[in-house]
């Protein structure tokens, strides 16, 4: 591994440096800094003395390879360009420096290869790591948890700690509000079939809609983005409802605009519902109705929990920690007011090319 340089060029110092200097251990110029009470007074005020001369500073990685304990925690983003995930980093960011942990990020850019390389790299130096909707196989991701404390976001994973938001719950509270507007019939944008997250909010919106004696039918899967909600109100219109939930709120907004590029109205003519909450779904017009996941929560739970393992808690892996949700009213929903055919303009949506859906994508 190259030596890091100063502002001049020079290899900056080492903590071996400074005890070669100070005629001591690096165990001992370690704790000089890290534990001071356990040094002689004397010493560790010559070590500190020689330290400001040679321009010594202490970092992470010295720590680490000394003591084991490196203060760093590690947290794997599938896509950090993805406003899902920017409350999430926030809330996973202040809950490590509530700690005096710092956070290294890991962006997978949706390859569960890139993934793994990046915490093998990472592993060596982090007391701890945390998967936000991660990419990896449940085998890669049980493999990682052998070697460092270890937390998922957004999967259950049998025998790993996971925080989860509550799907089910907040699918229920989609239904009976669109039910309470009189809408009987309801379609569901599906994201990735392999989504875990997919799974729990179409079987939660059967029972919702069984219970209540609504229609409901599903269209998809689609990618959990813009332009899958744009491909998919093609679709939609050839099999219109008066209303739709979609998969996540990037999925709704890509709906709006393709479902406005062919003059349907929403919510005069459809009502849409988002998941997530997402930076921008009150920016839109309509604003988005939405069910509302604690982001911020959801990162801050995590890194406390991998926090509490690190120190020798016992994870919790009967079932996940699960985070509630709430429902977001914004003017995408409404009374249906006009049922039959939907109005369009001559050519219908350009449907665009959706990307490969790949397994646990969130949005």
């Amino acid at each position: 591994m190259a030596a890091s340089t100063g502002s001049d060029g020079r290899a900056a110092p080492t903590i071996y440096d400074v005890a070669r200097a100070a005629g001591v251990a690096a165990s001992t110029v370690s704790r000089a800094f890290a534990r001071p009470g356990r040094v002689n007074a004397d010493t560790a005020g010559r070590i500190r003395k020689i330290a400001a001369e040679l321009g010594y500073r202490t970092n992470p990685v010295d720590r680490a390879l000394l003591s084991g304990r490196s203060s760093m925690i590690a947290l794997a983003i599938s896509d950090i360009t993805n406003p899902y995930y920017f409350e999430i980093i926030r809330g996973a960011q202040a809950a490590a420096m509530e700690a005096g942990y710092t956070m290294l990020f890991a962006d997978a850019q949706e390859s569960d290869q890139l993934e793994r390389e990046a915490l093998d790299r990472a592993v060596q130096t982090v007391e701890g790591i945390v998967l936000a909707s991660t990419r990896m196989s449940d085998t890669s991701i049980r493999m990682t948890a052998k070697l460092r404390p270890l937390i998922v976001l957004n999967r259950a994973v049998a025998g790993v700690p996971s925080v989860v938001t509550d799907h089910r719950q907040g699918m229920w509270q989609a239904v009976d509000h669109l039910h309470g507007l009189g809408h009987r019939h309801i379609t569901y944008l599906a994201g990735p079939a392999a989504a875990w997250s997919d799974g729990i909010r179409w079987q939660a919106l059967r029972e919702a809609t069984v219970e209540l004696g609504l229609r409901l039918h599903r269209l998809g899967p689609y990618p959990p983005t813009v332009l899958g909600g744009v491909a998919a109100a093609a679709d939609y219109c050839r099999r219109p409802s008066s209303a739709v939930i979609a998969y996540n709120d990037l999925l709704a907004l890509g709906l709006l605009r393709g479902l406005s590029a062919v003059g349907v109205r929403v919510p005069q003519d459809v009502s849409v519902v988002g998941f997530d909450n997402i930076f921008g779904t009150d920016l839109v017009t309509p604003g988005l109705t939405t069910l509302a996941a604690p982001l911020h929560l959801l990162g801050h739970t995590a890194v406390q929990g991998l926090l509490a393992l690190i120190s020798g808690a016992q994870p919790p892996v009967d079932k996940p920690l699960t985070i509630p949700t709430r429902l977001v009213v914004r003017a995408s929903t409404d009374q249906p007011r006009r049922p039959g055919s939907l109005p369009t303009r001559t050519g219908g949506i350009p449907r665009p090319a959706a990307k490969p859906v790949g397994p646990e994508q969130h949005g």
